[in-house]
């Protein structure tokens, strides 16, 4: 299963939809979320990878945004978790599913033994969820299995990013891709602060994307824009479901909506040269102007200022040579509104 970022087009963002543990453990609907994605047109479905018992401690606390999206402010994390895990047969039938629906198979592990899970199941691109960003033993066993790696930044300062890639690079010469990211559910608007990934790209070299937890879909295009090269969003089937992610994820026509004006922007963004175009150029005579005579004028005539004006069509002498007709002796009679020539004087 090809689990690379592989850029088939100049300029092409890798886009991530990210199902993360929005089947609610039921295999179907992982299926079908695998559906969305393929239909989306996305390159990559990830989901995650873990063992409840081997991520959280059974004193850990749910994050304030789980409690409102489970509607159950009295289990704990681990509960929660232990009913959204997949289980080892559950990653080889959806790995399967993907290359049928021909979307590559990804997913995120938060534990040692996830990765090396995923490792066995011939993935080469890991990603480092931002939970994970100060867990050195983590880290250091990414380094050690992954030919590419993507890292997920939210909650951290420039300095943890230093440390991170620092820990990978001590290991691992494989491509890092960092992403820019905020872990709250939703982002606030204001909170997205998306100039820092230029900040990320300047300081460590690398090439940056956007993780995005905002509502809607204008900030990850936005993102692009400023030079993502890859975006991940997560998505459900529906909003209203149960669990802890839903709510702040994309249903389906929003995620083919996303992918869609992601791919024309790719196109828009273009070269850099300014140039006419190639869609362009036929409205050049259409919409500029020539120089035109303004009266009637006989042959030996001395043109005048007063003489002429600047009508289209654009396909006669540029107005920008408005000056040097000035005084020119015209060869022959000509009537108003005609469009002079080079030929028409001396």
């Amino acid at each position: 299963m090809e689990t690379q970022l592989n850029k088939s087009e100049m300029n092409k963002t890798l886009i991530i939809a990210e199902a993360g543990v929005n089947h609610n453990g039921d295999i179907e609907t992982a299926k079908k979320l695998i559906d969305a994605a393929a239909d989306a047109g996305v390159d990559y479905v990830k989901f995650q990878t873990f063992k409840a018992s081997k991520l959280v401690s059974k004193q850990a606390k749910k994050a304030s945004y789980q409690n409102i999206n489970t509607g159950n402010t009295t289990e704990s994390q681990l509960e929660m978790l232990q009913k959204l895990e997949l289980s080892e047969a559950d990653h080889y039938l959806l790995l399967d599913y993907c290359r049928q629906k021909q979307v590559n198979f990804f997913s995120t592990a938060f534990d040692l033994d996830s990765l090396d899970f995923l490792n066995s199941l011939g993935l080469t691109l890991f990603k480092i969820p931002s939970g994970e960003l100060t867990n050195l033993p983590y880290l250091e066993k990414v380094a050690h299995i992954a030919q590419e790696i993507i890292i997920s930044t939210g909650m951290s300062t420039m300095n943890e990013i230093a440390e991170t890639i620092t820990a990978l690079k001590q290991i691992s010469k494989a491509k890092i891709t960092v992403l820019h990211c905020n872990t709250e559910y939703p982002t606030p608007y204001a909170d997205v602060n998306l100039l820092a990934m230029d900040t990320i790209r300047q300081k460590f070299d690398v090439e940056v994307g956007y993780s995005d937890h905002t509502l809607g879909i204008e900030v990850p295009i936005a993102a692009v824009a400023l030079g993502a090269t890859v975006i991940e969003k997560h998505f459900t089937l529906d909003k209203t479901l149960p669990g802890p992610d839903h709510a702040a994820s994309l249903e389906p026509a929003e995620l083919k909506a996303m992918v869609t004006s992601i791919r024309n922007l790719e196109k828009a963004i273009g070269n850099s040269i300014k140039e006419p175009s190639p869609s362009e150029i036929k409205n050049i005579a259409i919409a500029r102007k020539s120089i035109h005579l303004k009266t009637n004028k006989r042959k030996g005539d001395k043109l005048q200022e007063e003489d002429l004006e600047m009508l289209r069509p654009g396909d006669g002498i540029s107005p920008m040579k408005f000056r040097s007709l000035i005084g020119k002796i015209l060869l022959h009679d000509l009537p108003l509104g005609h469009k002079l020539l080079l030929t028409d004087f001396v």
